[in-house]
């Protein structure tokens, strides 16, 4: 992506900051906890670098921001995110909680690490020919690859409705979004039209973010933003 393509809509894929169970590696879908001390101070540090005028996440850009229904999701947004522009967003209508953001429900994983998954599967007679992977079996209990997939597709149809109108910049249009881990990771794949089974390493660690856009101005033809510049400074 070239300067020519500065102003195509972007998409910030921001997962929360650092819990006890993510801390530990334990699969945290449906379960609602809160953000640790250190994942507060994740949240700020990176939201005062991040989002502002002139910065990486220019508010005056976003068309809308999406929130995952869960409690560590929305006090990541709201600590990201300045109360004076929180209370913005919300008169416009511009920030909405949806169950689209929620994690990859795990359903009898919950709580568990994927090595206690895997071997607890094994146990059973499953996977003898390879280990567990939520990418290809999904969660016994919980949502099959095929589920996820049919709710990230839903939102980016909805993304793409706000953008595609606008893919040169002709109106400020980029999307927020906060949430999970698993979620995030699926809504990539989805938005450069790979099915979840196939093997992308991705890495997205608690606080971070990513960025997702266009290539050539073509709303056909959804990218993942790999190196960024940051905004020049005003003059």
């Amino acid at each position: 992506m070239s300067d020519k393509s500065a102003g195509t809509p972007r998409v910030y894929i921001c997962r929360h900051g650092e819990t006890e169970w993510s801390k530990n590696g334990q699969h945290t879908g449906k379960t609602d906890i809160e953000l640790t001390e250190r994942g507060m101070q994740q949240i700020q540090a990176s939201g005062s670098i991040l989002i502002g005028p002139n910065k990486l996440i220019d508010l005056s850009k976003v068309a809308h921001v999406y929130v995952s229904p869960r409690k560590r999701a929305y006090q990541t947004f709201e600590l990201a995110i300045t109360e004076a522009d929180r209370k913005k967003l919300a008169e416009n209508g511009r920030v909405s909680r949806t169950d689209r953001l929620a994690e990859w429900d795990y359903g009898d994983y919950e709580g568990l690490v994927t090595a206690d998954i895997q071997r607890m599967r094994k146990e059973r007679g499953l996977d003898k020919e390879r280990n567990w992977s939520i990418w290809q079996d999904g969660c016994e209990g919980g949502e099959s690859p095929e589920q996820v997939s049919e709710r990230v597709d839903s939102l980016i149809e909805e993304i793409r409705r706000i953008q595609g109108p606008n893919i040169n910049g002709e109106k400020a249009c980029d999307v927020v979004l906060f949430a999970h881990g698993h979620l995030l990771r699926a809504f990539v794949k989805r938005w450069v039209n790979i099915p979840l089974e196939f093997p992308l390493a991705m890495m997205l660690e608690p606080g971070s973010v990513g960025v997702l856009s266009y290539d050539h101005h073509d709303i056909n033809q959804p990218a993942i933003l790999v190196g960024i510049g940051l905004p020049s400074p005003p003059v």
